[in-house]
């Protein structure tokens, strides 16, 4: 079981930034093998992926967010972090971190955090 334990969030103007955080702590076979992640689900709408990483730090980014979101990852410290620039009303929803092995399609998933673009 991994715990994935999401930080950073919090209100922000339009044009603003905030960065998000997650340590992953449990059993990670090897944080080598895991692909980490940022998806976010607003308000009536289906979950959808912000960016993922793996180990070697080759990233995948939602077109609405590039440009302007970065991932990054430490593992040595089994965190991921997604610095969010130049935010928009519609990034406004809740992020959850996601870590899953390379080969799955799933994975474990964070509490969720909220972010909320707004004037």
């Amino acid at each position: 079981q991994v715990q994935l334990v999401e930080s950073g969030g919090g209100l922000v103007q339009p044009g603003g930034s905030l960065r998000l955080s997650c340590a992953a702590s449990g059993s990670i076979f090897s944080i080598y093998v895991m692909v980490m992640g940022w998806y976010r689900q607003a308000p009536g709408k289906q979950r959808e992926l912000v960016a993922t990483i793996t180990s070697e730090g080759s990233t995948n980014y939602a077109d609405s967010v590039k440009g302007r979101f970065t991932i990054s990852r430490d593992n040595a410290k089994s965190t991921v972090s997604l610095q969010m620039n130049s935010l928009k009303p519609e990034d406004t929803a809740v992020y959850y971190c996601n870590v899953r092995h390379k080969l799955a399609l799933s994975g474990s998933w964070g509490q969720g955090t909220q972010v909320t673009v707004s004037s």
